[in-house]
């Protein structure tokens, strides 16, 4: 019976957050807002956008406005990322070594096309994944499953057989929410920070196609 494993980007296939930060941090000090790291950390990685700007603005941010400011921000994101893109350490042998066991992959991000494709463009495992999935492509994002269950249906596996990679709070929610395992990445938080996942790594030198079959035979 086959398996799948879906991936969330930021922080799983690679370290971005930190200059998610710096964006944010040029974003809102043209705004002369100037959020402190523990900030960052409670109210930034794993949660959309929409959610960021409402949270540091102080009101809501929608239509129009919330469009041209997620622009703005990711474009200060992916020119500041741009020659910094490698993967988290061991993930493209361990995306090859998936591929070789006959698992089907996916990715599965709450950020928009534009900077998965900088991100795939770079590392170039784009003809590796089955199912690709941003943004756009959801109504309703973590921690509601919405992009876990469409994924799942992309690849043609049943949620209870595929294994998500994760490492924010409102990420392995969503995950938890479609039924899926989990295996949290502690790339961003403490395994205390998180919910309780399945298994647990800080990077893919830990982890190979065999771990994955034990953790959907759970």
């Amino acid at each position: 019976m086959k398996n799948a494993v879906i991936f969330d980007m930021d922080g799983v296939i690679a370290h971005t957050n930190p200059y998610h930060s710096m964006a944010f941090r040029e974003f809102f000090k043209k705004r002369e807002l100037y959020p402190t790291d523990a900030e960052f950390a409670q109210h930034m990685f794993g949660k959309s956008n929409s959610y960021i700007l409402s949270h540091f603005l102080g009101r809501p941010v929608t239509g129009a406005e919330f469009t041209a400011m997620e622009e703005e921000k990711e474009g200060l994101f992916r020119e500041i990322y741009a020659d910094h893109v490698r993967d988290i350490t061991g993930f493209l042998p361990f995306l090859s070594a998936l591929k070789q066991a006959g698992f089907k992959t996916g990715v599965a991000t709450s950020a928009p096309r534009a900077n998965l494709d900088l991100i795939m463009g770079k590392l170039g495992f784009e003809p590796l994944m089955e199912s690709i999935m941003a943004s756009e492509n959801v109504t309703r994002h973590k921690p509601d499953p919405e992009v876990y269950l469409k994924s799942a249906m992309n690849l043609g596996i049943d949620p209870g057989r595929c294994v998500v990679f994760e490492d924010s709070f409102s990420g392995i929610s969503a995950a938890l929410n479609a039924g899926m395992k989990v295996v949290g990445v502690l790339s961003s938080h403490t395994r205390e920070e998180l919910p309780p996942c399945d298994h647990y790594i800080t990077d893919y030198t830990e982890i190979g196609p065999q771990d994955i079959l034990k953790i959907t035979a759970q």
